[in-house]
């Protein structure tokens, strides 16, 4: 083994996983069966105090990872951390016996074990696994990060996400809530009469979006195909074949730049209703974020950057010309030429391109004037036309078109 590029602890680590197996103990672990999680335990036995705890002896086992140890002579602490939480366990030697403890003794935070044990609650009542046979299950050659804060450490973080899903409960939350939202999502369409379907992500030609494709070559066929930037055009073909309400949960891929709202391969959810108008697909929107939001939560309400967010329907609605006029006073209502639309933006500090018309300058004043002052959520449509190609002309001002956004408190 080479041990150049490994850390002084990289080095000490392999030294102990070398001792356990000199010891007959497997460093990297068989089956071991667990009769709780520790959420289970501490939802099933919190509220007892200790002299109950005591007299009811009850034996459980668990198994998690180590991330807190502390050791003094003959017994020591360490807390455990499973999928669902952490829980504090109690070891000393003359319990486990000599060479268990010994194991414990060469064990490190990130080690994973196992405890078989009784449940009882220290003189300040935390809820702690007095350990009767402790089992080690997998050796961590790597110690786990100290911290993940700042620049440096996010960016580590996005890289290395199983890290950040053991240091940081606020990932695994995310994390466990995630699937959650999916499986909400799906009740709510499937409910209503929506087919969830899945359509190619390799496509012979582009369309729905204008973004930059990855290319990748089908061999068989001999041709470049390009992975989906978007799911509009297939979603619509289903419906034009008569499928009338469909939605896919699925995977994009955009080959651009990456930052931390960002990313070249990210899913988005497309949902599609014939005999429909924009205010039908409105509804089904604000139902269906409002619905699934307090299913997950139990709550309409969300906080976030010290703002509360309302989440119960019915969502603000309003014009995209209504909403510049309500924040810079500027009335793009008004017919007004191309020429007209750019001598406004340049009064009001905005930089203007030689291709723009007068829905690229109504754009730009609600990007920049309009957008991050939206905290509640609410629908914004009416685009201009020359942002919106594949969406329906208004049929009272045709310079717009019925196509909506919802916004919600931009981070």
């Amino acid at each position: 083994m080479n041990l150049e590029n490994l850390t002084e602890q990289e080095i000490v680590r392999r030294e102990k996983a070398k001792t356990l197996k000199e010891m007959g103990v497997d460093p990297f672990g068989h089956k071991f069966i667990r009769s709780h999680k520790s959420i289970e335990i501490k939802n099933a036995y919190e509220a007892f105090d200790h002299d109950t705890l005591e007299e009811k002896h009850i034996e459980v086992s668990i198994a998690g990872r180590i991330v807190l140890k502390r050791r003094q002579g003959k017994a020591g602490f360490m807390q455990i951390q499973d999928r669902d939480g952490r829980i504090q366990v109690y070891v000393r030697k003359d319990r486990i016996g000599d060479d268990p403890y010994e194991i414990f003794k060469l064990s490190d935070l990130g080690d994973i074990v196992g405890i078989k044990g009784y449940v009882f609650k220290t003189k300040t009542g935390e809820l702690t696994i007095k350990a009767d046979v402790y089992t080690h299950l997998s050796k961590a050659l790597r110690p786990l990060p100290d911290k993940f804060h700042g620049l440096q450490d996010k960016e580590e973080a996005r890289r290395r996400r199983y890290l950040d899903l053991i240091v940081n409960d606020d990932a695994k939350r995310v994390a466990m809530t995630r699937p959650k939202i999916i499986r909400g999502i799906q009740n709510y369409f499937d409910s209503r009469g929506f087919i969830e379907v899945e359509t190619p992500v390799l496509q012979s030609i582009l369309g729905g979006a204008a973004a930059r494709p990855f290319t990748t070559h089908h061999n068989a066929l001999d041709m470049d195909f390009y992975l989906r930037i978007a799911t509009e055009l297939p979603l619509k073909r289903l419906i034009v074949g008569g499928m009338e309400a469909v939605y896919e949960i699925g995977r994009l891929f955009r080959n651009e730049g990456m930052d931390a709202k960002h990313n070249p391969e990210f899913t988005t959810i497309e949902a599609y209703l014939a005999y429909a108008d924009m205010g039908d697909m409105m509804d089904v929107i604000e139902g269906c974020i409002s619905t699934v939001t307090f299913e997950t939560l139990n709550t309409y309400d969300i906080s976030f950057n010290d703002q509360i967010i309302h989440m119960n329907a019915p969502f603000k609605r309003l014009h995209m010309v209504d909403a510049i006029k309500e924040i810079t006073g500027v009335d793009f209502w008004q017919t007004m030429s191309d020429d007209d639309a750019k001598k406004i933006a340049k009064e009001h500090d905005i930089e203007i391109q030689k291709h723009w018309r007068f829905g690229h300058v109504v754009e730009a004043f609600f990007d920049k004037y309009v957008e991050d002052t939206i905290i509640q959520p609410t629908f914004i449509y009416g685009h201009p036309l020359e942002i919106s190609p594949l969406a329906k002309k208004n049929e009272d001002d045709p310079r717009f078109t019925d196509r909506f956004e919802l916004f919600i408190m931009r981070a």
